[in-house]
């Protein structure tokens, strides 16, 4: 969900900036800084931020730059002719000091310089301000589009090798069977007084064996990994979806792990977990 877009609309004698930016959450997290003029219209662009990006920490600063010839402040010199002769009055009439420099006492009297007319945002203005947000929205989902596509290929690769690792566990979980079985017979020929029925070996091999099998695990996991790509295969927004599936699956490795009575199936074990962290680092920023 990390994404950056930027559109500078010319109005006028201003340059309209309207920069987003957008990092992973789980939510939408939105906050604005919008330029005074057009504060009334912020519910507006808020909602039409949500609208578009649905999710993330998303910060949007609408600001104003003006053409620095064109604004020059101006001086109110009817303003200041008052306050001079209403100052040179009190002055007279107090038998105070006159100030010996008058301009800089009656450039600091309000209103003095400035403007004082109150601007207003008209419906042409506030136009070219809406496509400038939603260019610069457009320009954010460009670049999570480009993100994403990357994205999904790293999933994809991440899905084979866990595929490929469960594969690799089939022949350790057949020989093991067999092993089980002779290092329970040797510990027991090891005991010379040891009298055993076989039928009932047989049946307590059938127990552990069954303990230790992995094979509903397996399928389970098989279908995390193949329900794990349909989703990436459908419409946008299924990030959250994603995730769910990841956990699934890391609670199918966990349990093949604890299964697991041999190093070479707990080394594949660790290799899937580590794939698995990588695909969950990374759900995160699916949208």
């Amino acid at each position: 969900m990390t994404g950056y877009g930027k559109t500078v609309v010319a109005f006028g004698e201003k340059k309209i900036h309207i920069e987003v930016k957008s990092l992973n959450s789980k939510q939408l997290d939105l906050s604005t800084r919008v330029a005074l003029l057009y504060r009334e219209k912020e519910m507006e662009i808020r909602q039409l931020t949500a609208e578009t990006l649905k999710r993330g920490k998303v910060e949007l600063n609408v600001w104003i730059e003006k053409d620095n010839t064109a604004e020059t402040t101006p001086i109110n010199t009817a303003l200041m002719a008052q306050y001079y002769r209403q100052l040179s009055e009190f002055v007279a009439q107090n038998d105070i000091p006159v100030p010996a420099d008058w301009l800089a006492t009656l450039t600091r009297m309000p209103d003095v310089l400035g403007r004082t007319e109150q601007e207003t945002l008209g419906d042409e203005e506030w136009l070219a301000v809406r496509k400038g947000v939603e260019g610069a929205l457009a320009a954010l989902v460009d670049f999570r589009t480009q993100e994403g596509a990357a994205l999904a290929d790293k999933f994809a690769e991440k899905i084979d090798n866990i595929e490929q690792l469960l594969k690799s566990i089939e022949p350790y979980e057949q020989s093991r069977v067999e092993k089980i079985r002779q290092r329970i017979v040797e510990g027991l020929q090891q005991i010379p007084e040891a009298d055993y029925d076989k039928n009932r070996l047989e049946q307590e091999l059938i127990y552990y064996i069954e303990k230790l099998d992995i094979s509903e695990e397996k399928q389970r996991l098989a279908n995390h990994l193949k329900y794990f790509r349909e989703t990436m295969a459908d419409e946008p927004g299924q990030g959250k979806k994603l995730g769910f599936i990841a956990q699934e699956m890391g609670r199918e490795i966990n349990t093949t792990g604890s299964k697991s009575n041999q190093a070479e199936m707990q080394n594949i074990v660790v290799k899937m977990k580590d794939e698995l962290e990588q695909i969950k680092e990374q759900v995160l920023n699916a949208l």
